[in-house]
């Protein structure tokens, strides 16, 4: 592998990684938040949360560092992968449940959590597109866009 390849792949690599471990340590914090009482995250919080709700906050966090630090390359596939996950998940409770209530009988949300479902798979989808975008060429001019 020539030495301007191995530059490009790891600058893109860097990217994705450092978004990876941003969004998985927001991820883990909220789940571990929606375990103490609080307003903003849990039961009878601005966005309503349930035990199962938490776990998955803390699995999806716990995804996003193990891929950011074992499997860097594959960080920004697995950003836009929880990205879709997410937006799925908000089109699913819009439609099902849109006053609040048990996502697929598992998970408990509310209407404000289906649009910060919309916005954290808009976010996430974009994270993983902006990590292989963004990457400086090894020659030193700008990507293209």
């Amino acid at each position: 592998m020539g030495r301007g390849l191995r530059a490009l792949i790891t600058s893109k690599n860097i990217m994705a990684k450092t978004l990876a471990i941003v969004f998985g340590i927001v991820f883990v914090v909220v789940g571990l938040l929606g375990f103490v009482p609080n307003p903003l995250v849990g039961e009878m919080a601005i966005f309503e949360t349930d035990m199962m709700h938490n776990l998955v906050h803390l699995l999806f966090g716990v995804i996003l560092l193990v891929v950011a630090y074992m499997y860097a390359g594959s960080a920004a596939l697995w950003l836009k992968i929880l990205g879709v996950v997410y937006l799925v998940l908000a089109v699913l409770g819009f439609l099902m449940i849109p006053e609040g209530g048990k996502l697929l009988g598992l998970v408990h949300t509310s209407m404000s959590d289906h649009w910060l479902h919309i916005v954290l798979g808009i976010v996430l989808v974009a994270a993983g597109f902006a990590a292989k975008r963004s990457v400086p060429m090894a020659t030193g001019t700008m990507p293209k866009m």
